[in-house]
């Protein structure tokens, strides 16, 4: 059934095929608002490493203004972040069939934001950084946050560098030549086919979403994030008709807290 299988993508019992599969979903969403956003504001609102990186050159150029700017991108993208770990981490506590909900019907709502009124919300800004742009490194904070709580830490879907960095790991591991027979000290090298399956599964659903989010954009505007929203008002509703279970039950992030 699509509900029981959309349910499953946000169930707390996690499973590596579950975790592919919502990540890879969530992968096309950012790419789609990464390439779109590009589009509408001029800047890509998941780059923190080129925010960081553009306010360190604007500070030693004097440039402060615009060193400002970058920052509260960033800081835009790490309240969404911390936003994800505030809400899921009290619905797993609460309501822990329903802990992800509210993070996703949360995103779904910027998103029909930024669908309706992101054109009017461009020219008014904060410290040169428009509104629309905060709202989308927003977004980008929360929705990684989130696949990185749900995958415990295995998943992301807007840093593209890391597994694109991840996937070369693997391949050169795929092409090494063990020539000489495995030891205690040396085993063969061996590349994990799971992992790399994921990471190329990822980088083509982001590759896939932002090209669908520029073609979007460019013919529709700023209302083609709205299917975006609609998936993932789906997403939760199927989570929503999963009978509730006990009480709440600690966070499972081995990797401390998020």
């Amino acid at each position: 059934m699509p509900v029981d299988y959309l349910a499953q993508l946000t169930a707390p019992e996690r499973s590596a095929r579950s975790n592919l599969h919502l990540g890879a979903g969530l992968a096309f969403v950012a790419g789609a608002l990464n390439a779109g956003g590009f589009l509408a504001v001029g800047q890509y609102t998941s780059h923190m490493t080129g925010l960081v990186s553009a306010s360190t050159d604007h500070i030693a150029l004097g440039q402060f203004g615009l060193a400002f700017s970058a920052l509260l991108a960033v800081a835009a993208f790490v309240m969404g972040a911390a936003s994800t770990a505030l809400l899921v981490n009290y619905g797993l506590r609460h309501r822990p069939r329903w802990a992800y909900v509210p993070t996703l019907l949360l995103e779904a709502a910027l998103l029909l934001v930024f669908g309706l009124i992101g054109s009017q919300l461009l020219p008014h800004q904060i410290l040169r950084v428009s509104l629309t742009a905060v709202l989308l490194c927003f977004v980008m904070g929360l929705q990684n946050a989130l696949i990185t709580k749900i995958s415990h830490a295995e998943i992301r879907t807007t840093h593209v560098t890391g597994l694109l960095t991840d996937l070369g790991l693997e391949l050169g591991r795929l092409l090494y030549w063990n020539r000489l027979p495995a030891s205690a000290q040396q085993p063969l090298v061996m590349a994990n086919r799971q992992r790399l399956r994921i990471h190329l599964s990822l980088v083509l659903a982001f590759f896939v979403g932002g090209l669908s989010g520029a073609l979007g954009f460019k013919h529709a505007g700023f209302i083609a994030t709205l299917p975006l929203a609609l998936g993932l008002v789906l997403l939760a509703g199927a989570s929503l008709l999963r009978p509730a279970g006990g009480g709440g039950t600690p966070d499972p992030t081995p990797r401390g807290p998020a």
